[in-house]
C-alpha cells in the first residue's frame, strides 16, 4: 500500500508538471468540452450594459488574478482553469464591463483590458468657458441688434418727416409725421460737404430727439436774431458733428421755405450744467449739442459735445 500511494503520489505530482495548478488533465479536457458546448449552444450576444471584456492572457498567472478581473465564482476559484479557451469561456460567464470601468492602468497591470476605450468624462472648467463664450456672443448679438434697430427707426423716421416737411412748405402748420406724433418738422438742416440732411423736430425731449434732432423750446428758430440751439443724440441724427471742421458750411432751411448760412466756428466739451450755452446775448448763431465721449461705446456722463456756427 505505501508503495502504491507513493507510486499514485509520484504519478499526480508528473501529470502536475503538465497541467495548471496541479489539475490532472482529464479535468482539463473535461472543461475543455463544456466550453465547447456552452459555445454551441449560446452564441456570443452583443453585451447589454457595456463593452465586452477581453481578459489578456499572461504566461505563468494564476487563477486568483483572474478571478479578481472577471468575477469567476468560488467553484472557478477551486478548479484553477487557465489557457486561452478557459478565459474565453470565463469571460461569457463574466457577462459586460461594468457601467463604472476601472481604471486602465489598474486593467492592464491585472491582466484585463476593455475592447473600448472609456471615453474621459468632460471637465468642469470646459462646461464654464462655453457658458460664458454663449453669454458673450448673445450678449455682442443683442448690442448689434439694438443698435440696427435704433438705426432703422432713425432712417424711417426721418423718412416720414420729410413727407411732413414737404407738407409744411405747401403751408401746413404742425405738419405731424404720422397721426399720433406729438412732434413735427420746424426746419431742414444740410452740411455740403458731408451730403447730411437732418429734418429738426419741435422739442429737445427723449420723445422728439428719438426720431431726429430736437429744436430747444424757448430759443429762436435757425435764420432768426439769438442763439437757436438743437440738440440730438450723438449715434444716430448728430453723429456728424465729429466730422465737422472750423469753415465747414451748414444751410437751415425754414419752414417759410427761406435757406441761411452758417459757418462753424469751433467745438467745445462743457459739462452739462453749464446752461450759458443757450443764452441769447451776441450775434446769431446756431448751437449744436450732443452728448460726449462721442464715441458710442461707451456710456455717457455728464458732458456734452458743444458745436458753434454763425450766421454768415
Amino acid at each position: 500500500m505505501v508503495g502504491s500511494s507513493s507510486t499514485m503520489a509520484m504519478r499526480r505530482d508528473i501529470a502536475g508538471e503538465y497541467s495548471p495548478s496541479g489539475v490532472h488533465p482529464s479535468a482539463c479536457h473535461r472543461f475543455a468540452r463544456i466550453a465547447r458546448r456552452v459555445a454551441i449552444a449560446a452564441p456570443r450576444a452583443a453585451p447589454v450594459l457595456g463593452p465586452q471584456c477581453l481578459p489578456e492572457h499572461r504566461t505563468g498567472g494564476t487563477h486568483e488574478t483572474l478571478a479578481a478581473v472577471s468575477g469567476i465564482g468560488r467553484r472557478a476559484r477551486r478548479r484553477g482553469r487557465h489557457g486561452a479557451r478557459r478565459n474565453r469561456l470565463a469571460a461569457r460567464h463574466a457577462g459586460v464591463c461594468r457601467a463604472a470601468p476601472m481604471n486602465r492602468k489598474r486593467e492592464i497591470a491585472l491582466g484585463v483590458e476593455c475592447a473600448w476605450t472609456p471615453l474621459p468624462e468632460p471637465r468642469r472648467s470646459s462646461w464654464l468657458w462655453i457658458v460664458f463664450i454663449t453669454l458673450l456672443v448673445a450678449l455682442g448679438a443683442w448690442q448689434l441688434g439694438r443698435g440696427a434697430w435704433i438705426q432703422a427707426k432713425a432712417w424711417l423716421a426721418q423718412s416720414l418727416i420729410a413727407h411732413a416737411w414737404a407738407r409744411t412748405l405747401s403751408g401746413e402748420r404742425q405738419a405731424k409725421p404720422w397721426p399720433w406724433a406729438d412732434t413735427w418738422p420746424v426746419a431742414r438742416l444740410t452740411v455740403p460737404r458731408l451730403g447730411i440732411e437732418r429734418y429738426v423736430l419741435a422739442g429737445a425731449d427723449g420723445a422728439a430727439m428719438a426720431f431726429g434732432p430736437g429744436h430747444v423750446s424757448g430759443t429762436p428758430l435757425p435764420g432768426e436774431a439769438g442763439n437757436s440751439v438743437i440738440g440730438g443724440h450723438r449715434d444716430t441724427h448728430l453723429a456728424f458733428l465729429a466730422k465737422l471742421k472750423p469753415g465747414d458750411m451748414l444751410i437751415a432751411e425754414r419752414a417759410d421755405g427761406r435757406r441761411v448760412t452758417y459757418r462753424v466756428s469751433g467745438t467745445e466739451v462743457l459739462d452739462r450744467r453749464e446752461v450759458w450755452v443757450t443764452k441769447q446775448e451776441g450775434p446769431a448763431r446756431l448751437t449744436l449739442v450732443t452728448c460726449y465721449p462721442l464715441d458710442a461705446w461707451r456710456a455717457a456722463g455728464n458732458q456734452r459735445y458743444v458745436l458753434v456756427a454763425f450766421l454768415s
